[in-house]
């Protein structure tokens, strides 16, 4: 008999994944075919709680009806013209998004990515038509342990051996700082030639971590003093991931540059975007930057859906109610492989010592097997992420999972 014959639906597909696809990510071993709310379903029939939420793009769950309903209606209609047309719902959306975060513009994108190479374009348009620095001389301040896409640019600027090795040479331009180091951005600022700090308000893939109280605030103050960009990549921790809409409304910032992406289209499609006031955004002009799907009609539709399934379900608040209680739950545990834990919100990390024993990815097999899906960072770092909508008794289940399975580890 033909192996193949004998295999299951899980191990075809891996195989197929394995004989096919480049090996540029390592999936846990589960095929997932199906998803609604908190839960996915595999090729077996076997339902997990998914508390990765695809990088926290899922916040609103899996298909979240509206968002569906927005995204096939429009899809019925008119999907794409590029912008080499006007469509009439590009405009409804700019307005909708510039005012709920109150901003003059919107450049609109499709990936996190291409939302952080947006923000540093326009930085270096305005550095060189606002703040008059010398061409080809503006510096942009990034922080150790960043992620902020995979790009070649973006990379140049990465601290992770894994994301930069030999994928030189680099783009020149970046000054990389401490992450939480107040007195490291000083400075960094006192060169006349830096443009713009681009900073997450908490790494999510270096392991959720949470910077000092007062951090984001000192930063934003610092770089007004000194004629800077403040410029807040929230792809992962915005949009009610730490229990604010935003992270940087923990501590009243209003970013000169705001990155969204990811939950912005509730997991359904790719929309991602920048905004910023006239000052900035104008510094673009017709044809120096775009996007063929960028602001495409699905998009801006399903981005509103999203952005209204948000705001009229509480999720935020949601998000800093359950997040208190994940946290101080997950800080319980008394085990001898838990390092720390740390979290803001539904967006919690928990640091595994792998000196001996099994490790964080052993932790997230049995996990699987006992019906919570999670995945491993920096190899010693398990995130927990679950959509915004779980409820108390969902997550009471899923703390129950973790206990559990680190009982048995």
């Amino acid at each position: 008999m033909n192996p193949i014959d004998i295999m299951t639906k899980t191990d075809e597909a891996i195989e197929k994944e394995r004989q096919f696809g480049a090996h540029n990510y390592k999936p846990i071993p589960v095929v997932l075919e199906r998803g609604e709310g908190v839960y996915v379903w595999d090729v077996e029939g076997k339902r997990y709680y998914d508390f990765l939420s695809a990088y926290s793009a899922v916040n609103l769950g899996h298909n979240h009806p509206k968002v569906v309903a927005a995204l096939t209606e429009q899809a019925k209609k008119l999907s794409l013209t590029s912008r080499a047309f006007y469509t009439n719902a590009l405009g409804e959306y700019e307005e909708y998004v510039t005012k709920l975060f109150g901003y003059d513009k919107v450049l609109p994108m499709n990936t996190g990515a291409e939302g952080v190479e947006t923000a540093i374009k326009l930085c270096r348009k305005w550095a060189y038509q606002k703040k008059g620095i010398a061409a080809d001389k503006a510096k942009i301040i990034v922080c150790e342990g960043n992620f902020h896409g995979r790009t070649t640019t973006i990379i140049s600027m990465s601290t992770d051996p894994d994301a930069r090795n030999e994928f030189g040479p680099y783009t020149p331009g970046f000054v990389t700082i401490p992450y939480n180091d107040i007195e490291a951005l000083k400075e960094a600022l006192s060169d006349d030639n830096v443009a713009g700090f681009l900073v997450e308000p908490v790494q999510g893939e270096a392991g959720v971590v949470v910077p000092d109280i007062g951090y984001i605030r000192n930063a934003d103050d610092l770089c007004r003093q000194h004629k800077v960009l403040f410029i807040a990549d929230e792809v992962q921790t915005g949009l009610g991931r730490t229990g604010k809409m935003l992270c940087c409304d923990y501590e009243h910032v209003h970013p000169d540059i705001l990155i969204l992406g990811k939950a912005l289209s509730g997991g359904l499609y790719p929309v991602s975007a920048v905004l910023a006031d006239d000052e900035i955004m104008l510094c673009i002009k017709p044809g120096e930057h775009g996007s063929t799907y960028g602001g495409n009609p699905v998009a801006c539709k399903v981005a509103i859906a999203a952005l209204d399934v948000l705001q009229n379900e509480n999720l935020s608040a949601n998000a800093e109610r359950l997040g208190k209680i994940l946290l101080a739950e997950l800080k319980s545990i008394r085990h001898p492989k838990i390092k720390t834990v740390r979290g803001k919100g539904l967006f919690c990390a928990m640091v595994i010592d792998d000196s001996i024993g099994k490790n964080v990815w052993d932790l997230c097999l049995a996990l699987k097997e006992n019906g919570l899906l999670a995945k491993p960072t920096h190899g010693d770092i398990i995130r927990f992420a679950p959509p915004l909508i779980i409820t108390e008794e969902q997550l009471k289940e899923c703390i129950g999972i973790i206990k559990h399975t680190l009982s048995q580890f």
